[in-house]
């Protein structure tokens, strides 16, 4: 992962947060007690991109590694799955799908206080910037293509034949999807949003028939995909808090949010993309659907929806900035008029559909 965050890449390491410290002691002799190979002594140091699950990189003289915990404090039921991830990285980890290698889960939270697992450190870049500078036009082309035929990879695993037909519950994934963020949504609420609510209950009235079930990342965005250090592909998947068993179009349609979002890092919103050499977002959905066999006839909802779960993410967040729990910095620089722009997208995708 990489530390230069000057220069638009995400997952800068800076030291553990005061809120999110623990006994490193503890930890290295529970490694060296129950991870084949470990051996210390063990640096921490915390990355800082992430609003979710505290995420470490742990150096030893031998190997490097990152650590994922559930965060201290009161948490959202459901929130913070952090035995979920390791078992779909598990799973995974038995093909070839770019993931890190999940290597020990503890449940036992007199170690850190949380439950938290171990996986290798994969080298790369993740990207907070999706303009990605520091690429040449060509480059940036392939990384991109990179990244959809990768998410179409993904949709082509069989989940069951890896052990993870339960990994979700059964039935429309957007209906449960919709109830669990509102549910979340409304307990972290900090200002009451009548946007928001408008949004809740379009959605509600509007689910469409599921396209296929698949394994779902549920935050497929450049800032969780790991470019390669020296060549332009995808390395690694990271950051699989959200994923389950449902709809694979919520990926493709998340993922390609830059494309249609108001300007700023993470949007391409008022950039050349032509002379970015940035596929434009009819190519990518050909190539998509040309891949899966999926077809994006109810685009509108998806939008929708995605900018309604974006700001249910976000309320989160800054109920646990108000709380002082958040795993990020920049959780203090968001407020719930950013909740409400969001919501107000929605009602105009809402609205076309």
């Amino acid at each position: 992962m990489a530390t230069q965050g000057e220069t638009g890449f995400a997952s800068e390491t800076i030291a553990v947060k005061a809120a999110h410290r623990f006994d490193e002691r503890r930890l290295e002799e529970y490694l060296e007690a129950h991870l084949t190979g470990f051996s210390g002594p063990l640096t921490v140091k915390q990355f800082e991109g992430g609003q979710s699950n505290p995420t470490y990189f742990l150096a030893t003289p031998g190997r490097n590694y990152v650590l994922r915990r559930k965060p201290p404090g009161r948490l959202v039921k459901s929130a913070h799955a952090v035995d979920r991830e390791y078992r779909v990285l598990r799973a995974l980890n038995t093909t070839r799908f770019p993931v890190p290698e999940a290597l020990l889960f503890c449940g036992d939270e007199s170690v850190l206080g949380t439950m938290f697992f171990v996986m290798s450190h994969v080298a790369g870049f993740a990207r907070a910037d999706v303009s990605m500078p520091d690429l040449a036009p060509a480059s940036r082309h392939a990384l991109v293509e990179s990244y959809v035929d990768t998410l179409a990879a993904l949709h082509g695993v069989d989940h069951e034949a890896l052990g993870l037909g339960d990994y979700g519950p059964p039935g429309n994934y957007f209906e449960r999807q919709v109830s669990r963020w509102s549910r979340q949504f409304e307990e972290t609420e900090t200002e009451k949003l009548p946007e928001m609510h408008e949004l809740i209950d379009w959605l509600k009235r509007s689910i469409p028939d599921q396209a296929r079930t698949t394994i779902v990342h549920g935050d497929y965005s450049f800032h969780n995909l790991l470019s390669h250090p020296s060549e332009p592909r995808l390395a690694s998947v990271l950051d699989w808090e959200l994923s389950t068993i449902g709809d694979p179009l919520a990926d493709f349609t998340y993922f390609t949010q830059p494309w249609f979002a108001p300007p700023g890092e993470r949007s391409f919103g008022g950039r050349d993309l032509a002379a970015l050499g940035v596929p434009e977002y009819s190519a990518l959905r050909d190539r998509y659907c040309a891949a899966t066999g999926l077809s994006m006839a109810r685009e509108a909802f998806y939008r929708a929806f995605h900018a309604f779960r974006s700001g249910a993410i976000l309320q989160g967040i800054i109920k646990r900035a108000i709380d002082g729990t958040a795993a990020g910095a920049a959780a203090v620089n968001y407020s719930p008029a950013d909740v409400r722009a969001g919501a107000i997208r929605g009602l105009e995708y809402a609205r076309r559909g």
